[in-house]
């Protein structure tokens, strides 16, 4: 799932540097990032042949936080966007699990894209799904750099956050037969 997680939004991240909006530094990480996430991607499909596990997250995820951070600077409703899917599927489920009284440090089955495997999602469904998603929020953060009207910027965070909340909502469901 990494390849079809991290490659729109370093895509994005990528062309958003060649017209000047990141740093140099920040365009080749995020060209090189969305290069070797391409690359990973035919060796991480189901089923997997090749695990990336924490130490190879971890990384990744310390680089696209930097990225988003050089973003945010100066396109925060962008910087937002982006990672939306991720950022409310990882904090829905921490304050799901908080509020149950579990230990949110123990391995778990509770984010969205493992209860929809549970509902007879396959996993091609559920990668193909947030893959469209994300270049659905891709585009709409490309339009909030290229615009800088307000009103744009809050149409596009709220179609983004209806977008994510419908997808969430259809992984919680029996898919129908």
């Amino acid at each position: 799932m990494p390849g079809r997680e991290v490659v729109p939004l370093t895509a994005c991240l990528a062309l958003f540097g060649l017209t000047g909006v990141l740093s140099n530094d920040g365009t080749v990480v995020a060209f090189a990032l969305c290069g070797a996430m391409r690359g990973f991607a035919p060796f991480n499909r189901p089923v997997a042949r090749v695990f990336l596990g924490d130490v190879g997250s971890l990384p990744i995820g310390l680089l696209l936080a930097w990225l988003l951070v050089l973003l945010a600077q100066r396109y925060l409703t962008a910087a937002l966007l982006l990672p939306l899917y991720h950022l409310a599927d990882a904090t829905i489920t921490l304050l799901r699990r908080f509020a149950k009284g579990e230990r949110v440090t123990q391995a778990h089955r509770s984010h969205f894209y493992q209860r929809a495997t549970d509902n007879g999602f396959s996993v091609m469904e559920i990668v193909g799904r947030v893959f469209v998603l994300n270049v659905i929020l891709a585009i709409l953060a490309t339009a909030t750099v290229l615009t800088p009207s307000r009103v744009l910027h809050i149409a596009a965070l709220a179609v983004g956050c209806v977008l994510v909340s419908l997808l969430l909502y259809r992984f919680t469901q029996a898919k129908p037969r």
